[in-house]
């Protein structure tokens, strides 16, 4: 169990460390608190549903940050010598949206795992 907790906090760092130059989080709870005191499914399904909507979000930054990639690829002339500047900017910000999707799916599958486990809420 030790294993597993230390586990989901690592993972809540790397997905928090994802987010960080994202838009202000929607959810206004404080996550390490809702980890380290999740202890019925109920608590679980929670947070499966709030990392759920984390992925959502970072799918959809992933697809905006594609489309501009493409549009700076297929306009290239327009931006001269910084279009290399966009383009790496753009392969920056996908690559971290990609984590941030795969992490936070990850920690949305583990949260609902450990409801199937946890007792009951009341």
């Amino acid at each position: 169990m030790g294993k597993t907790i230390s586990s989901l906090l690592s993972l809540c760092l790397v997905a928090a460390l994802q987010t960080g130059c994202a838009q202000p989080d929607p959810h206004p709870m404080s996550m390490t608190q809702a980890v380290e005191t999740a202890t019925t499914s109920s608590d679980h399904l929670a947070l499966a549903r709030h990392f759920e909507e984390a992925a959502q979000a970072a799918q959809t930054r992933l697809a905006e940050h594609q489309r501009l990639l493409a549009q700076y690829k297929a306009k290239s002339f327009l931006y001269g010598k910084n279009i290399y500047r966009l383009e790496e900017h753009c392969d920056v910000l996908i690559r971290n949206d990609e984590q941030s999707v795969d992490a936070n799916r990850k920690l949305a599958e583990l949260h609902r795992e450990l409801a199937q486990t946890a007792t009951m809420s009341p």
